[in-house]
């Protein structure tokens, strides 16, 4: 998943999802609670391979995770006018009010909160991407 979409909340906590990420989400996913207080979204294929890679990690190391990510997490449809609904507990825990971005961040999307997501990018240099990049031998 690509792309960067900026989009507006309504008070009933509705938002149009982009049709070009549906494309590879689907018509029905699971939006969880993300890392860097933001939203993932996960087509219900790539969430079973979370879900598969968690269940197969040490208790230890394992109940962390399964408490942050599942239990907050919500399995949602987009209605005919192309809307998902975010619950209030994950609008609060990624900070969103109106305005949001949305995201494709490879196998998932991210959902932000507009100015989260803007001081994100601003925090990345240059010299960042560059260490990353050739970490992945690019």
């Amino acid at each position: 998943m690509i792309g960067e979409y900026s989009h507006s909340l309504d008070a009933k906590g509705r938002v149009n999802f982009p049709s070009r990420l549906r494309e590879d989400l689907g018509e029905h996913f699971i939006l969880a609670k993300g890392l860097d207080r933001c939203l993932f979204v996960y087509s219900l294929e790539e969430w079973g391979n979370l879900e598969k890679k968690i269940r197969e990690l040490p208790m230890s190391k394992a109940g962390a995770l399964q408490r942050f990510f599942f239990s907050g997490a919500i399995d949602v449809t987009v209605d005919k006018q192309g809307r998902i609904i975010i619950p209030q507990n994950l609008r609060e825990y990624a900070g969103l009010d109106r305005d949001i971005m949305i995201i494709g961040a490879s196998s998932r999307a991210e959902i932000w909160n507009k100015d989260a997501w803007q001081a994100s990018c601003e925090a990345l240099t240059p010299e960042m991407i560059a260490a990353a990049m050739e970490d992945i031998g690019f």
